[in-house]
């Protein structure tokens, strides 16, 4: 379809059908109380209820949308400052000298540079839940894959697809794991030993089917005029500091508890530091930075659009119900069945709630004790939860960080689920697998 919608009609249309679903869905709530040692507001279980409340009006659809730009101020920032930063890299010509280098020592290798990425960006996803860092980079790896006869979509799959997988089936993502496990009121990082099994055959099935959609679809590759002269010291030290920057961001938020604003300001500095090594003088970095600003515009909007549906969900009182008319019924069948009955439950919740993070702060207290009463150990229910909620960011048009990189890539939507939904089949597939030997092993 040549005039499918893109990213930011998407976005568009499903806040206004959200909208129209407040006059439609049942309200109802759930009481909550607010835990001052952590500052979280908890879900009492339960405690569904119906209530009769004021359905938001048109400017309150309308009012959503700033709403959400401003609860993504963080992130929006963090993508226009990391977007300026690579920019300056950019226009400094040392990024483009040390692809073109890496494009030399890769020829006739190309399968090696896959397998390094998608082992990168795994591993990012494992460790910090790395999605939204991708949205900055897209516009660097597809050049590069492009200069390494691969196509948008293979380096596309290749990173973001990648950091999905990894947070998915992480043993220790902390906005995924370490939050669930802490509202199911088990030890956190337990039951890592059978996570990292099941992590590991997700990996090589993601690998497999990557590396084979990669061979039956190369292009021609597209020249970066690589040289065989030596590095100068300037494009050097810049890309050092690159190197050293994601190192810091990534023990900054490891061990520092750092967050959207701390990485803005390592990107910034980076920027900054480029621009003074390239000898940019002050006028033409401050511009260079604001040209790589505005590339960054569409994906940053698309970010916060995201928030806004929740938003109207949550005011029009019916984010509740959807929780209580999807997982209420689990009660009736068998461990097996409803574990991965609650998978999939959690895929479906993921749409109007793009947050895993905050869907486990909302479902945990209500499938816990629902876990307790048909016999599913609550490792279990957290294993039911990563799987379901986190690879659902795969294709769940609500999901910012999905929609900015398909933005950033000139990929329609429609495209990219077409090309998505076989793989992430199949990560819901091994993780259906792996809740029935939890199951069958009786896995605490």
């Amino acid at each position: 379809m040549k005039n499918f919608p893109n990213a930011f009609v998407i976005l568009l249309g499903v806040i206004f059908f959200s909208w129209l679903f407040t006059y439609v869905v049942p309200q109802g709530s759930y009481e909550r109380f607010l835990e001052e040692e952590t500052g979280i507001t908890r879900v009492v279980n339960n405690s569904y209820h119906s209530v009769d409340a004021e359905r938001p009006g048109f400017f309150d659809l309308l009012v959503s949308i700033p709403e959400g730009l401003e609860k993504g101020a963080d992130l929006i920032v963090l993508i226009f400052l990391i977007g300026g930063c690579f920019y300056i890299i950019e226009k400094t010509g040392a990024l483009n000298e040390g692809l073109a280098k890496l494009v030399v020592l890769l020829n006739g290798k190309e399968s090696y540079a896959l397998i390094i990425i998608t082992t990168l960006f795994t591993a990012g996803g494992v460790s910090i839940g790395m999605q939204e860092e991708v949205v900055a980079l897209a516009p660097v790896l597809i050049l590069f894959g492009k200069s390494l006869g691969y196509n948008t979509l293979t380096m596309l799959f290749a990173s973001y697809g990648s950091t999905v997988v990894g947070s998915s089936f992480s043993p220790s993502n902390p906005f995924a794991v370490l939050i669930a496990q802490k509202e199911a009121a088990i030890p956190l990082l337990s039951g890592g030993t059978f996570r990292m099994a099941v992590l590991l055959v997700a990996f090589l099935v993601w690998l497999v089917y990557l590396l084979r959609y990669a061979q039956k679809n190369r292009i021609e590759k597209i020249s970066m005029n690589p040289t065989h002269q030596k590095m100068g010291v300037r494009h050097s030290i810049i890309l050092w500091l690159l190197c050293l920057t994601f190192v810091i961001v990534i023990l900054g938020i490891l061990y520092l508890e750092w967050g959207f604003n701390e990485m803005s300001a390592c990107f910034f500095a980076l920027g900054i530091l480029a621009a003074l090594l390239a000898k940019m003088n002050l006028n033409k970095t401050t511009e260079t930075y604001i040209d790589g600003m505005k590339e960054m515009l569409f994906a940053a909007l698309i970010m916060g659009l995201a928030n806004s549906i929740s938003i109207i969900l949550t005011d029009g009182m019916i984010m509740d119900t959807i929780v209580y008319g999807l997982f209420g019924p689990l009660q009736n069948f068998s461990p097996a069945t409803s574990g991965i009955l609650m998978m999939v439950s959690h895929s479906l919740l993921h749409f109007p709630v793009p947050s895993y993070s905050g869907q486990a702060v909302l479902t945990m207290p209500i499938l816990v004790p629902l876990s307790d009463l048909i016999g599913l150990s609550r490792q279990t229910c957290v294993l039911a939860y990563q799987y379901g909620a986190v690879m659902a960011d795969m294709i769940v048009p609500t999901n910012g960080a999905l929609m900015a990189v398909l933005a950033i890539g000139n990929v329609p939507y429609n495209k990219w689920f077409k090309f998505a939904i076989i793989p992430t089949s199949l990560m819901l597939l091994i993780g259906a697998i792996a809740i029935i030997i939890a199951v069958v092993i009786g896995y605490r």
